[in-house]
C-alpha cells in the first residue's frame, strides 16, 4: 500500500526515464510515488549496456576531450535529418549536460566518459571519435540491502558463471586468460571476488553497465524515500476541469485512486510487446522479435490517448534495431540475444541472405544492419538470414550467447541453435540456400580478406567499425578469411530495442494534444515520449541520454509548479 492517497508527483513506469524523474522531482523536496507493474525496476535499461548519448558533457571535457554545440547541432543535423521534433533536439542539445551535472551532484547516479567509443557515423561533421557517450561506474548491489531482489537481473547470457557481470574493459582479459599472466590474475581476481558475493547474495553484487545504472537510480529513489508500488497497472488517468488530477490503479488487492498535486509522468517503456500497435506502425519484414524488457506493452500512450494526447508518428523508423538470435534457455523460456557489438565487427565472419549472399556491412550499426535485413527481406518476415563462421572465429570470439573458449559447442548444434557443418557446401545444405551462391560468396569474400580488405562492403572503413573490431587482429580489425572447417550458421531475426512512435511532448516534457495544446499535468520521457531522433540512431546510448534528460526536465518543471 501507497503511504498516502494523494502525492505531489505519480511517475508510472521505474525504467530509466521514470526512475529519473522520480529521483529528480524528490531531490527537489515533492513527494512521489512510482507505479510500477512488474516486480522489478530498471526495465530494459537494467538488460542494457548503460550508454547515455550526451554531448558536450562537462565529464568528458574534465578527461579532456572537445567537444562543443556547434559540433553537436552539426552531427545531429547530418543524422536526424527531419525537422520533426527540431526543437526537442535543441533542448536536448542545451539542457542535457545540465541534467548530468544535477544528477551527479544530487543523486546517487555517476557515470565516466567512454574515451573511446566513436558516434555511429564518423563521417558526417561534428562528430567524435568518444566522449559524448558516458557509462555508469560500477556499483556494489550489496548496498541496496533487501532492495537488490527488486533490481532486474541482468540477461543471463551477459553473464558468467550464472550471475557474475563484466564490464566492457574485463572482457580482453577475459579472451587472454592462460595467454597473458596480468589477464589471467585479473580474471582470478575477479571470479574469487564474485565467490565472496555468492555466499551472501543470489547472484554477483558488483554491478556494471546497465544494470549499475538501475541500480544507481534505485539508490536515489530509496534514500530519498519515494514510494513503490510494484505488480501495479494504471487503468485511467483522472482528468478534472481539463487537467490530469490523478490516476485510477489496480492491483492484487483492487482498484483505487491515487490524487496528485502537480503532475503524473509516464515511462512505461513503450509499446515493443503491444501486438496490434506493432501490427499498425512496424514493417511487416520486422516480426515479433523484441529485446526489451516484456513490460513494454504500451501503457502509458494507451492512457494518455484516452486522455486527448497525440502520437509523434512522422519518423523515419518507427523503432530502433538490433539483429537477434534466438534460442530456449534450460528453463524452457525464450531466450533473445542482441547482436550489438560482440561479433559482428569480429574478423572472420560474414551475413547472407536467403539465396546464399552477402548484403551488408557486417561491422555497421546494429541499427543500420536490420535497416539492411528489412530491405533486403522486402518486408518477408520469414526470410531467413544467417550469421556464418569457421571454427577459429567461433573459438576465439564466440557467437551470440556461445562465449568464446566454449569447449563444448554440439549442445548448441543439437538443440538446432547452432548449425554445424563439415564443409561449406553440407552447411550451405543445411541452411537452405544453392551451394553454389554461398561458395561464391565464401570464395569472393576469403580471396580479398586473406590480405585484410572487403572490397564488397568497405568493412573496416571508419574508426567505428575498427572500434568494434579485434586490434590484435592487422591489417584489419574486422576482415579474416572464413576458411577452417567446420563452418558453422546461426539464424538472426530482426528485432527492436524500443520504439521512436510515442507521445507528442514540448520542451519541459508536457503531453500535447493534436492541436498542439498542452494536457495540463501529464508528462512524458523515455519511450512513451515520441524520440528526439526520430528513428534515427546517431550514438551508442541515444535512448537513455534522452530519457535521463527529458526525465531530469520533467522532474524540475513540475517542482516549480505550483499547483493547478
Amino acid at each position: 500500500m501507497p503511504a498516502s492517497d494523494a502525492y505531489d508527483v505519480v511517475v508510472i513506469g521505474a525504467g530509466a526515464g521514470g526512475m529519473t524523474a522520480a529521483a529528480v522531482a524528490a531531490a527537489e523536496g515533492l513527494s512521489v510515488l512510482v507505479i510500477e507493474k512488474t516486480d522489478f525496476v530498471g526495465g530494459t535499461m537494467a538488460w542494457s549496456g548503460g550508454m547515455v548519448w550526451i554531448p558536450v558533457n562537462t565529464l568528458m571535457k574534465q578527461a579532456g576531450l572537445d567537444d562543443s554545440l556547434p559540433a553537436a547541432a552539426s552531427y545531429l543535423a547530418g543524422t536526424v535529418p527531419e525537422s520533426e521534433n527540431a526543437d526537442l533536439r535543441q533542448v536536448f542539445l542545451a539542457r542535457g549536460p545540465e541534467a548530468v551535472e544535477y544528477l551527479e551532484a544530487k543523486t546517487e547516479v555517476r557515470l565516466q566518459p567512454v574515451k573511446t567509443y566513436p558516434d555511429y557515423y564518423p563521417e558526417k561533421p561534428g562528430s567524435t571519435a568518444g566522449g559524448r557517450v558516458l557509462e555508469p561506474i560500477s556499483f556494489d548491489g550489496a548496498a541496496l540491502g533487501a532492495n537488490f531482489a527488486r533490481l532486474r537481473p541482468p540477461l543471463p547470457e551477459f553473464t558468467l558463471f550464472g550471475g557474475m557481470m563484466v564490464n566492457r574493459l574485463d572482457i580482453p582479459h577475459l579472451r587472454k586468460v592462460g595467454r597473458s599472466l596480468r589477464s589471467t590474475l585479473r580474471a582470478l581476481r575477479l571470479v574469487s571476488q564474485y565467490a565472496l558475493q555468492r555466499l551472501r547474495a543470489p547472484r554477483g553484487t558488483t554491478l556494471h553497465l546497465g544494470n549499475a545504472l538501475a541500480a544507481r537510480l534505485y539508490a536515489s529513489l530509496l534514500k530519498r524515500n519515494v514510494d513503490i508500488l510494484f505488480g501495479t497497472g494504471v487503468e485511467q488517468l483522472v482528468i478534472e476541469g481539463d487537467a490530469v488530477q490523478g490516476v485510477a490503479i489496480r492491483d492484487s488487492s483492487g482498484a483505487r485512486a491515487i490524487a496528485v498535486r502537480k503532475g503524473v509522468v509516464l515511462a512505461t517503456g513503450g509499446f515493443s510487446h503491444d501486438a496490434r500497435l506493432r501490427e499498425q506502425f512496424f514493417p511487416a519484414g520486422a516480426g515479433p522479435v523484441s529485446a526489451t524488457a516484456p513490460a513494454g506493452t504500451g501503457d502509458g500512450l494507451h492512457v494518455a490517448l484516452a486522455a486527448g494526447a497525440s502520437l509523434h508518428t512522422r519518423v523515419a523508423s518507427p523503432a530502433y534495431w538490433v539483429p537477434a538470435s534466438l534460442f530456449k534457455r534450460a528453463d524452457g523460456s525464450q531466450g533473445v540475444f542482441p547482436h550489438t557489438v560482440t561479433d559482428r565487427a569480429k574478423p572472420g565472419i560474414i551475413a547472407v541472405n536467403a539465396a546464399g549472399r552477402r548484403f551488408v556491412n557486417e561491422a555497421l550499426s546494429y541499427h543500420e544492419f536490420v535497416l539492411a535485413m528489412l530491405r533486403d527481406g522486402n518486408d518477408a518476415a520469414d526470410r531467413s538470414i544467417h550469421l556464418v563462421c569457421d571454427r577459429r572465429f567461433l573459438w576465439r570470439y564466440g557467437l551470440g550467447r556461445i562465449q568464446p573458449f566454449t569447449l563444448n559447442v554440439r549442445r548448441y548444434a543439437q538443440s538446432g541453435e547452432l548449425i554445424e557443418a563439415a564443409s561449406a557446401d553440407a552447411l550451405a545444405e543445411a541452411i537452405r540456400v544453392e551451394k553454389s551462391a554461398l561458395a561464391r560468396t565464401l570464395e569472393t569474400y576469403n580471396a580479398s580478406a586473406r590480405i585484410g580488405i572487403d572490397p564488397e562492403f568497405g568493412r573496416g572503413g571508419s574508426i567505428y567499425q575498427r572500434h568494434l573490431g579485434d586490434p590484435s587482429h592487422s591489417p584489419n580489425p574486422c576482415v579474416a578469411p572464413i576458411e577452417q572447417p567446420p563452418f558453422y550458421a546461426l539464424r538472426i531475426y530482426p528485432a527492436d530495442l524500443g520504439t521512436a512512435i510515442g507521445l507528442q511532448t514540448d520542451g519541459h516534457a508536457r503531453v500535447l494534444r493534436k492541436d498542439g495544446s498542452v494536457i495540463s499535468g501529464l508528462y512524458a520521457c523515455g519511450n512513451d515520449m515520441g524520440s528526439i531522433m526520430n528513428g534515427n540512431y546517431p550514438g551508442p546510448g541515444i535512448t537513455l541520454g534522452p530519457a535521463l534528460t527529458f526525465g531530469y526536465i520533467a522532474g524540475r518543471h513540475l517542482a516549480q509548479e505550483r499547483g493547478k
